[in-house]
């Protein structure tokens, strides 16, 4: 039974009940959890990932993550927000890192481009692919007007371009 700190807000959960197949490397990769990682599951991580005993990893809440190892994760960067108004970034298990969605409602159109957030992190995107079920999602629950991954991506890395820096200085 997850504690109170490690349920998802329901949005989320439904999200996460939806068909995320990589089978034979086609659609997205990523495994969705069934609750936030745990705060002291995630300080282990982020200490481990950033070699680096004096972080703390307070300011994600891991919700998933992509075939390898690496996390999605919301970074609480505005503490007085709703945390699906809060970015979604993505640290991978080879160093990747970046932020992927300005916020849950991009997130969903970023899922409706067939684009995981491992790959929006680590490849070019480009737009065109569309996949069906998260389109009908994103269509159904986002409060933005639809939009494809490049902009997603544009709209995040603009509003939060000093992510992968950040992350850097935290690393040993």
């Amino acid at each position: 039974m997850p504690t109170p700190d490690q349920t998802l807000p329901a949005l989320l959960a439904s999200l996460n009940m939806l068909d995320f197949d990589y089978a034979d490397e086609d659609g997205i990769d990523f495994e969705p959890y069934p609750e936030f990682l745990s705060a002291d599951d995630t300080t282990r991580w982020f200490r481990a990932w950033t070699g680096n005993e004096n972080v703390d990893g307070s300011c994600f809440r891991v919700f998933g993550q992509d075939g390898t190892g690496g996390y999605a994760a919301f970074w609480i960067t505005h503490p007085d927000n709703h945390i699906l108004e809060q970015p979604i970034v993505f640290l991978g298990s080879e160093g990747e890192k970046g932020v992927v969605a300005s916020d849950f409602d991009s997130f969903l159109w970023l899922l409706a481009s067939a684009i995981g957030p491992y790959e929006a992190a680590a490849h070019p995107v480009s737009d065109g692919a569309v996949n069906e079920q998260f389109l009908a999602f994103a269509r159904e629950n986002s409060s933005v007007e639809q939009i494809g991954a490049r902009r997603v991506l544009e709209q995040a890395r603009s509003k939060y371009p000093n992510f992968p820096g950040l992350i850097d200085s935290l690393c040993r």
